[in-house]
């Protein structure tokens, strides 16, 4: 990644993922499971953690809100979405709550690169943004 894009990363306080991301490790990750089970880990992933609190829950739209535990508030939707009857993207957007300073950092970005690698672990994936 070149410096600028470094730079910009750090002096944001807002980061979310989609298919066509510049950043590769931004991009939409696609997993080999029903809607369903994706769903189910994700609500795992935030539930089992001791570093994120569940906020809500809306299985229907495929959609939570959760919040970080410790340390400057991160607010986080994950959004789950069925692509194929076997392939199902995971997406994140991640705000930090501002103090004094309008940015965060790159935390927002490393909360994303963080969930992504939990959830590599729980499911089979497939690919990042492969249907760009």
């Amino acid at each position: 990644m070149s410096v600028w894009k470094k730079w910009k990363y750090a002096l944001t306080n807002h980061c979310e993922t989609r298919e066509n991301h510049e950043d590769e490790a931004l991009r939409s990750h696609y997993y080999k499971a029903t809607n369903a089970t994706v769903i189910k880990a994700v609500k795992e992933l935030f539930t089992s953690s001791p570093n994120y609190e569940l906020l809500s829950v809306s299985e229907e739209r495929g959609e939570f809100s959760a919040t970080t535990r410790q340390g400057k508030k991160v607010f986080i939707v994950a959004t789950v979405i069925s692509v194929r009857p076997l392939e199902t993207a995971v997406d994140f957007s991640v705000t930090t709550e501002t103090t004094f300073l309008p940015f965060d950092f790159g935390r927002s970005r490393n909360v994303i690169i963080d969930l992504y690698r939990q959830l590599d672990q729980r499911l089979p994936y497939i690919g990042s943004g492969i249907n760009a």
